[in-house]
């Protein structure tokens, strides 16, 4: 057979087989594209390009969301909260109510009525020439800027009241530890009695001095000023150091109680006190009384020291 016999049955023969491979190639595209998941699908499909300013706006939000998401629970408060159990529900729940009434059923609004009663002072002296018992109270009722207040002091010597007072005054704060008073005084024992108006202040100076100044004014003319102060040192919790000092002075005579004109009588005292319970504190001291000027005279013409010493021990209570 010649050379180009053999080339045209070779071409013959390709051109046959064409059509059958195309086939082929046909159904191996088409099972690939069956056989293709939807989601390669999708990315192969053209889409738009992204806007920049979609994607930040995206992405803050989710930031934003991040920040304020809780933390997940751990597996140990998972399980505490699963061995939760509720409490019951209240046998007798409260109906609704104003404000003013919760405030009043809760007591928030600071203004219960309160009450206190203090035996500063309930002791023994012996001085120089002979023996006394005295006191010292005062006691108080009501709200925390509104209070009535009672105080009274006093000596008795011998079976008798000498020298003691009463006061009845109106308390009323004005600033943080500090409060006007408003009221009378009765003096009575030895002598005849007097009665006073009464107007002071009270409260507690830095460092934790107690003071207190008490103007008086009376019948015929007759005026006074009383000055008190006081200081706590805790030596320990229980025992505790107490100095206390005392000033009168009045602006006229009054022979008749053995009261001379100016600067009166002083009182500086300095008690040991020992508090079982805060309520109950027995304590030892030691008390210098002076009287001045002419009040001092008045008291040497009735055969009285000017000066005074004393030992004294007593009880300190209050409720």
């Amino acid at each position: 057979m010649s050379r180009r016999r053999m080339r045209h049955m070779l071409v013959a023969a390709l051109f046959a087989a064409m059509p059958q491979a195309g086939a082929a190639c046909a159904q191996e595209h088409a099972a690939h594209a069956m056989a293709m998941p939807q989601d390669a699908a999708d990315a192969s499909a053209p889409t738009a390009a992204p806007d920049a300013h979609a994607r930040h706006a995206t992405q803050t939000a989710q930031a934003r969301h991040a920040v304020h998401a809780p933390p997940a629970p751990t597996a140990a408060a998972s399980a505490a909260a699963a061995r939760h159990v509720a409490p019951p529900p209240p046998a007798h729940p409260l109906p609704g109510m104003t404000h003013a009434q919760m405030v009043e059923a809760m007591a928030m609004g600071d203004d219960a009525v309160h009450a206190r009663l203090l035996l500063d002072q309930f002791e023994h002296a012996r001085g120089d020439d002979a023996s006394a018992a005295a006191w010292n109270a005062q006691g108080w009722i009501g709200r925390d800027f509104d209070k009535l207040w009672f105080k009274t002091e006093g000596a008795r010597r011998g079976g008798q009241v000498e020298d003691a007072r009463a006061e009845l005054l109106w308390d009323h704060a004005f600033a943080t530890w500090w409060d006007w008073q408003l009221g009378a005084r009765r003096d009575f024992g030895a002598g005849p009695g007097r009665d006073w108006i009464a107007f002071g202040i009270a409260g507690l100076a830095p460092y934790w001095f107690e003071l207190q100044a008490t103007a008086y004014v009376g019948a015929q003319g007759r005026a006074a000023l009383r000055f008190e102060a006081e200081y706590e040192l805790l030596l320990t919790q229980r025992l505790v150091l107490q100095p206390r000092a005392e000033l009168d002075a009045y602006g006229k005579a009054d022979p008749a109680r053995g009261i001379g004109a100016g600067l009166s009588d002083g009182e500086f005292g300095l008690r040991l006190r020992y508090e079982i319970r805060r309520e109950f504190a027995p304590y030892v001291g030691y008390v210098w009384t002076r009287r001045f000027g002419a009040s001092a005279g008045l008291a040497r013409s009735a055969g009285e020291p000017a000066t005074d010493r004393q030992w004294v021990a007593g009880v300190r209570v209050w409720f």
